[in-house]
């Protein structure tokens, strides 16, 4: 049996590199360091924590010490399920000019902001009729084009954000795949005075 003593902090070290992660949950390094009394983990974690092998970026979730995680990859992996969408994907493809102060993403879980070495991620309901359109690029979840910006419509339709359509370059947006997209939204009176005013935009 071991107790919390008999640890050896180089050999924890080593799982943890051999492992090739650079994100850990509780329950991954549960299962690297084949750790299961809790008080036990928690100390092997400390010790890790304090000779700087990790770094503690929220409750029970920590990064290899020095690494430096894609803003748009630590988003999806600290609050799941998520995907990058709104003015985070619509700055990412170059259809909105303007670059957000915050990482922007929607969940099927609640609403909820977290800040992480002073960036901020933001997390969107949408319900899970609408969680969908959204694709695996440089190892992060981002909506496609057309559902990020749908997305976006959505949440200004329900009084939620502010849109500036001279802010936003439409030529980047598939037409077709806009209007499949758009069918699969409910039809306010707003969403759909919304979205026609912008398939009239003489840009798309």
């Amino acid at each position: 049996m071991h107790n919390m003593e008999t640890y050896n902090l180089a050999l924890v070290t080593k799982k943890i590199y051999d492992s090739r992660l650079n994100f850990f949950s509780l329950k991954t390094l549960r299962d690297i360091l084949e750790i299961k009394k809790d008080r036990s983990l928690y100390s092997v974690i400390r010790r890790l924590l304090e000779n700087e092998v990790l770094k503690k970026i929220e409750k029970n979730k920590y990064l290899l010490e020095n690494t430096k995680l894609n803003d748009f990859l630590l988003a999806n992996l600290i609050y799941t399920p998520s995907y990058i969408s709104f003015e985070s994907a619509l700055n990412f493809y170059g259809i909105l000019s303007q670059f957000p102060y915050e990482v922007t993403s929607a969940t099927s879980k609640k609403t909820l902001q977290k800040i992480i070495d002073e960036k901020t991620y933001s997390y969107i309901h949408l319900k899970k009729e609408l969680f969908w359109g959204y694709e695996k690029k440089d190892n992060f979840l981002i909506a496609l084009p057309e559902k990020a910006l749908l997305d976006e419509l959505y949440l200004v339709s329900k009084g939620l954000k502010n849109f500036q359509l001279g802010e936003h370059d439409f030529s980047l947006i598939n037409k077709d795949r806009l209007k499949n997209f758009l069918i699969k939204f409910p039809q306010t009176e707003q969403f759909k005075a919304l979205t026609g005013e912008l398939i009239k935009t003489k840009d798309m």
